[in-house]
């Protein structure tokens, strides 16, 4: 790079550093005008000589309460170790933050796994800093609130040839991006109403997309009651409505409001104000999906996050399909992958896993419109990953399946870590004709899961887990490129959770090799249990007949 590049880097960056208020916002412009620079055309990544500095902050920067329901919560940053995969690149550069140092076992594990790159070479390419913080905050505000972690990090960080990734945007990322003087590769915190639930149901209606019958945000309880009763004066057959928290995780921000369950009257007949009544009553006693959740905790947040409220969809045959895709700096739009959801918890709300890829039935409809979503998206100025969820019920008369839009992620997700994986260990390409994936002309599918999780588990140490592994050969194997690849590995001691992404040449196969995974566990945890009827911590079955 030329000397007067590098110098006008430093004169940016320091500009940056001294940044007030009120120009943060040019200046984030600013930073994010040089990823045009950065980007080559396929994900910031892919060739031999891309010599860049990645800063992975993997900050669940969400609405806390909302996070500390799920199990082992605060290692959910490991999901994006997948990250060190990069590390393929023998230029690439990679500095991982956590909050809590990471096990080196679990470090020596991924560093394995790269093809073809001697562990050390990589080893020496990764810098591993801590925020020494077990606290309940967001990832990103425990790194700003050390301004001695910030230098470190802007020191590590080459000049010009260096950007940041993340789980989720928000303004704690933004404003660490200004403060680095380091481009966020991620949507624009300012664009993030478009991936909340009353977003989504705008796109959906712009893009002229089916979605449910429901309301847009709200920030009182009166409000939410009056957009209830609005849906159930126009659907009066309705049997649930689903409360959602404007923001959410996993499912974990929704509650189901059983219509069938409240005093049997005519809501055509009923007056406006009884109608209201019995519906606040309901929701006082809504099935609440995450764990200990309560109508006061839950209401509690609706001035903060605000509510929609939308019309359950039925259906004796029922999925939940999602939509991958990618939006790059210069505004294309590509569709990455499509998968259909593993739910669970109490109304089946909760998201436990994912199997790639989606239904060969509705496979391309998805890629169709999530195309659309993508291509309003970007005219709006998103970037980076989104994803879209919905709802597949198949009609009992045709036997074909009807698609409802339910919201838009713009953020990583659950499926982003298991097909990065897959992606970067078997340097395979996806066929938007098909949407299939193909390794050396083979075709790849797998199950994946954040929660393979049993009592039994806990006290397992990464040592152990690596002990399992050798002595059962449930590795990756990198010559057939089928096997596991574990995540999560630091919930497994104090939690008995582990997540997982099985491969294989076929479902069937993927399946298998999950079935064996967790019997192995089984038996090595406690060699008198049933192997039996023990799928994704809950019973859920992952085969679909």
């Amino acid at each position: 790079m030329r000397t007067d590049k590098i110098q006008g880097w430093e004169a940016f960056r320091e500009n940056v550093m001294q940044t007030s208020v009120s120009e943060g916002q040019e200046r984030f412009a600013q930073l994010q005008t040089q990823l045009r620079e950065i980007w080559q055309g396929e994900e910031i990544s892919g060739q031999n000589d891309y010599d860049y500095d990645i800063l992975v902050v993997p900050s669940f920067s969400i609405d806390q309460s909302v996070g500390q329901k799920v199990s082992g919560f605060l290692h959910y940053e490991e999901r994006l170790l997948f990250s060190l995969i990069r590390l393929r690149n023998p230029k690439t550069r990679l500095i991982y933050v956590t909050a809590q140092p990471l096990s080196r076992m679990i470090i020596d594990y991924y560093l394995q796994l790269l093809p073809g790159i001697p562990f050390s070479h990589a080893r020496n390419r990764l810098l591993l800093l801590t925020a020494q913080d077990n606290s309940f905050k967001p990832l990103t505000q425990k790194i700003l609130d050390r301004p001695r972690l910030v230098e470190r990090i802007r020191k590590a960080c080459r000049l010009g040839r260096s950007y940041i990734v993340c789980f989720n945007a928000t303004s704690l990322e933004q404003e660490l991006s200004i403060r680095l003087g380091i481009p966020l590769f991620a949507c624009n915190p300012d664009l993030l109403y478009w991936g909340s639930k009353s977003g989504s149901r705008e796109i959906f209606a712009e893009a002229g997309i089916n979605h449910p019958d429901g309301s847009f945000g709200v920030y009182t309880v009166e409000n939410l009651i009056e957009s209830a009763a609005s849906l159930w004066q126009r659907h009066p057959g309705l049997k649930r409505m689903v409360i959602k928290l404007n923001e959410g995780f996993s499912g974990e921000g929704n509650a189901i409001l059983d219509l069938r369950c409240l005093p049997n009257f005519n809501v055509d007949r009923q007056n406006g104000e009884e109608i209201r009544h019995h519906l606040g009553k309901g929701m006082e006693n809504m099935s609440f999906q995450a764990k200990d959740e309560t109508w006061p905790t839950f209401s509690a947040r609706i001035p903060v996050l605000g509510a929609i409220v939308e019309a359950f969809i039925e259906g004796e045959e029922k999925r939940s399909p999602s939509v991958q895709g990618y939006i790059s700096p210069n505004g294309e739009v590509k569709i990455l992958s499509t998968h259909d959801q593993i739910l669970g918890g109490p109304d089946g709300q909760i998201y436990l896993g994912c199997r790639f890829p989606a239904d060969t039935n509705y496979r391309l409809q998805l890629q169709e419109l999530g195309l659309k979503v993508g291509q309003i998206l970007a005219k709006k100025g998103a970037m980076e990953r989104y994803g879209v969820d919905f709802i597949a019920v198949r009609s009992p008369v045709t036997g074909e399946w009807d698609l409802e839009a339910i919201e838009i992620n713009l953020r990583k997700g659950g499926t982003t870590h298991p097909f990065m994986t897959l992606k970067l260990l078997t340097n395979g390409r996806y066929e938007e004709e098909t949407g299939l994936f193909f390794s050396q002309e083979q075709a790849k599918y797998y199950i994946s899961s954040d929660n393979l999780q049993k009592s039994q588990y806990r006290g397992l140490l990464p040592d152990d887990l690596m002990d399992i592994i050798a002595k059962h050969r449930l590795h990756f194997d990198s010559s057939s490129k089928t096997g596991t690849v574990f995540h999560l590995i630091g919930a497994l001691s104090e939690f008995g959770k582990l997540g997982l992404t099985c491969i294989g040449n076929s479902w069937e196969e993927a399946e298998a090799i999950y079935q064996r995974v967790e019997e192995v566990l089984d038996a090595e945890t406690n060699p008198l249990i049933s192997r039996e009827g023990n799928h994704l911590c809950s019973g859920l079955p992952i085969h679909w007949t």
